[in-house]
């Protein structure tokens, strides 16, 4: 007979009830794993250890090393490539500096400096009348900054120049010390030399010329203290004419011990630059020197004081180097050497054969 609409939903119901429970039974059919399994793979812990271990073995290993050097020098090759053919000037001022010895030439200047000239002052004051002595001794004091004991010192050494000490010293031995300061002459000589690229072998420079640039000099230093304090008017003015002044003075400097083998125009990058750095220092020294020169006073006594002076007189002379050779270069790069004249570099008179 038919079944009737109530047994049909209680089929219905037994269906879905049947239905649960093979889900059920799917589910608990599973491994507790595969529950709380991630849709992507997870590396394994040991060989994740392994991994770790093969990198921190690897990193103890002589070609490893070597590699990565090798790596380091080639990144190395192409930055300084790249900088070569975006910089050209630094690579070039870089190159002329090792070419011109930079630290060794400001080195040997500053001690012929202290060697010669520093006793040639002393003995051009003794003979010089009293207000040049003592305008001497300010401009000597305002070029390093001497201030107290220091400045005491030195007003000792000036005025102790007696009629005695010009005895003891007589013509002949001025005209010695006079001769061994153009040790001096010749030291800035070799320098500018180097930074124009001159060869040793080429054109001799007359004797004369090392007399006149220690003489000249000395005038400047005579005028250093009035120039340095705007002859009364103060540093706003004492400043800039320090810096014209310098100016001046390192283009004719440069002209004269090069013998007229480059034109003026070619030195004036050089005399600006050695210029700039030279009144930086002066601001400089006005701060540092007095605190520096008090200080190894009463700790070492006078030997503390020389060993700042001989110190900063490297510091100056470096300046001077870095400005008369990156002067050189930068007079003889393209954008300046048409409107300058400049003489060829050696690389590009090496690259023409």
């Amino acid at each position: 007979m038919p079944r009737t609409a109530a047994s049909s939903n209680l089929d219905a119901h037994e269906g879905e009830t049947h239905g649960d429970d093979c889900t059920a039974d799917a589910v608990m059919g599973l491994r507790p794993s595969a529950l709380f399994a991630v849709p992507f793979p997870l590396p394994s812990l040991p060989g994740a250890l392994m991994a770790s271990r093969r990198r921190a073995r690897d990193a103890t290993h002589p070609s490893w090393w070597r590699t990565r050097s090798r790596d380091a020098s080639e990144r190395a090759r192409r930055l300084q490539r790249e900088a070569e053919a975006r910089f050209p000037v630094i690579t070039h001022v870089a190159e002329r500096m090792v070419d011109v010895n930079i630290f060794d030439s400001a080195t040997r200047l500053a001690a012929q400096c202290f060697l010669t000239a520093v006793p040639l002052v002393i003995v051009v004051a003794s003979f010089a009348p009293k207000p040049v002595q003592d305008q001497l001794a300010a401009s000597v004091r305002a070029v390093f900054g001497l201030s107290g004991d220091t400045s005491q010192q030195l007003d000792d050494v000036f005025g102790g120049t007696d009629s005695g000490f010009q005895n003891a010293v007589g013509l002949v031995g001025a005209l010695m010390v006079l001769l061994s300061a153009t040790a001096v002459s010749r030291a800035m000589q070799r320098l500018c030399k180097r930074a124009w690229e001159i060869p040793r072998s080429g054109a001799h420079i007359a004797i004369w010329r090392w007399v006149a640039w220690i003489g000249v000099w000395l005038c400047v230093l005579m005028l250093q203290g009035p120039v340095r304090e705007g002859f009364g008017l103060g540093l706003w003015l004492g400043v800039p004419l320090t810096f014209v002044f310098l100016t001046l003075a390192w283009w004719w400097s440069q002209h004269l011990l090069l013998g007229g083998l480059v034109g003026w125009l070619p030195l004036l990058p050089g005399a600006v630059l050695t210029a700039f750095g030279s009144t930086a220092l002066s601001l400089v020294a006005r701060f540092y020197m007095p605190r520096a020169l008090e200080r190894a006073l009463s700790d070492y006594g006078s030997a503390g004081s020389v060993f700042v002076l001989l110190s900063w007189l490297i510091v100056v002379c470096v300046a001077i180097a870095i400005g008369v050779t990156t002067g050189a270069v930068l007079a003889q790069e393209p954008f300046l050497a048409r409107r300058l004249d400049s003489p060829v570099p050696k690389r590009l008179r090496a690259a023409r054969g």
